[in-house]
């Protein structure tokens, strides 16, 4: 097998890791909330259930991102994570107590902190210009499997026998079947998955080292060096080594330095453009999750959607948001990182404006409904252009030798806005005057920066 098929088998199964992802949030969801009535647990489990996930990812993301930096492999990283979603699942599927299934989604929620390790990777394996394009790839694969996913829970809702001493019903089932899930994707992992290049560091400079099949002797390119001040960074692999040296087999570190020794983290998180990218992250999802709280409550009121109906229309805007997401790395192989941001932001503000003028004040239900699916339609249009654009720019702001930690820190910042945004929107369903007002005044801002 050359280099280049082992990339792409890399990439591949890296998708896999995401579409798993999407698959477990849309077959654990539909059923959580009533698989914690039957367990006796308060209403307010079901939140401390599903911030539980993004609260444990939020704090392992860094922690992952720095063992990735520190040993330069993302195949161990990835295995280990894996265990956790492999005992969170299983534990979820026991259930014995409301208290057991708040931990199993705890422990799974650490087993997906390493999605900033695998950011990390890409960033490392892939040249800057096509870096937007692979991204995109990747989050298209997390959106497909939340489409998939409920098509899962058909044949999981008739799931009615004893397994040892355990029940499997359509509330266990969920849990032992993302359980296997995890498992065979450990085995592709295994067989599939080749680490990044080796780098390594001598003499103040960052060096790459290329590794030929039939070339006896290594060829070192220096990267980058200074008289005044080391600084540690480095660029991905070019494209006429991409084919010969990416997928070259793991060899052990051997530079003369830790890799992130001189690492400052004020110095790489308090510059400008990459305050304005987290802030972004944040602002992004923040109001994304917060408009996802808002969608449920406004369609029983104003057009009394029941389940299939919502089933529907969640289905709908998945495609709609794959699509887009193909569209973006189309896109960004044409212009700047930084205008399909520009052109993502712009659309959300005018979400958010449609939403104000139509929403707020419904003049009828005829002219509500197409408002409604106007404002959701533009909402789910400026995503792709954000969440692609954004983490390809940060990438390229900040170290690659510490782009581990870095993603870990992007992606709490992100988790922070999930677990934030459904406790905004939900105590303001009643009052979207205030609730959008502020979400388009974050727009503004994150706009103009």
């Amino acid at each position: 097998m050359d280099n280049h098929q082992k990339r792409n088998l890399t990439f591949l199964t890296m998708g896999m890791i995401f579409m798993l992802s999407g698959i477990e949030y849309a077959v654990i969801l539909p059923t959580i909330w009533r698989y914690l009535q039957i367990l006796e647990a308060p209403p307010y489990f079901l939140g401390l259930g599903l911030a539980a996930f993004s609260l444990s990812g939020l704090l392992t993301g860094p922690l992952f991102g720095l063992w990735s930096d520190r040993s330069r492999t993302t195949k161990s990283t990835i295995l280990f994570s894996n265990i956790f979603e492999i005992v969170g699942n299983f534990l979820y599927f026991i259930g014995y107590s409301k208290w057991l299934l708040l931990c199993s989604r705890l422990v799974a929620g650490i087993g997906a902190g390493v999605g900033s390790s695998i950011f990390s990777f890409l960033t490392r394996s892939t040249r800057s210009e096509e870096r937007a394009g692979i991204f995109a790839a990747m989050m298209a694969c997390r959106q497909a499997g939340l489409l998939i996913g409920p098509a899962f829970n058909l044949f999981l809702r008739l799931c009615d026998f004893k397994l040892g001493p355990f029940a499997v019903n359509k509330y266990t089932s969920p849990g032992i079947f993302m359980c296997l899930l995890w498992v065979l994707a450990q085995f592709v992992i295994l067989v599939a998955f080749w680490d990044a290049p080796l780098v390594r560091s001598e003499d103040g400079a960052v060096m790459m080292e290329m590794k030929q099949e039939e070339e006896e002797e290594e060829e070192e390119v220096p990267l980058v060096g200074s008289d005044e001040e080391l600084v540690h960074t480095y660029r991905a692999v070019s494209s006429d080594q991409i084919e010969t040296s990416t997928f070259s087999e793991t060899q052990p570190w051997r530079g003369a330095s830790n890799p992130i020794k001189d690492f400052s983290i004020s110095r790489e998180f308090l510059r400008e453009e990459v305050v304005v990218l987290l802030t972004a992250q944040f602002i992004t999802l923040f109001n994304q999750t917060a408009l996802e709280t808002m969608v449920t409550p406004l369609t029983q009121r104003y057009f009394s959607f029941g389940e299939l109906a919502n089933s529907l229309m969640y289905s709908l805007c998945g495609v709609e948001v794959i699509l887009g997401f193909f569209f973006v790395r189309w896109l960004s192989g044409k212009v700047a990182d930084r205008v399909v941001l520009a052109a993502g932001l712009v659309i959300c503000c005018s979400s958010c404006i449609w939403c104000l003028i139509f929403l707020c004040k419904p003049q009828g239900a005829n002219l509500h409904l197409t408002a409604f699916i106007i404002g959701v339609f533009l909402q789910l249009l400026g995503l792709p252009f954000v969440a692609v654009s954004q983490v390809s720019l940060f990438s390229k702001v900040t170290a690659e030798k510490t782009q581990g930690f870095s993603q870990g820190v992007r992606r709490s910042v992100g988790g922070l806005a999930t677990i934030l945004g459904p406790l905004w929107a939900g105590g303001l369903t009643n009052n979207l005057y205030l609730m959008l007002g502020m979400m388009l005044t974050l727009l503004i801002m994150i706009t103009v920066s």
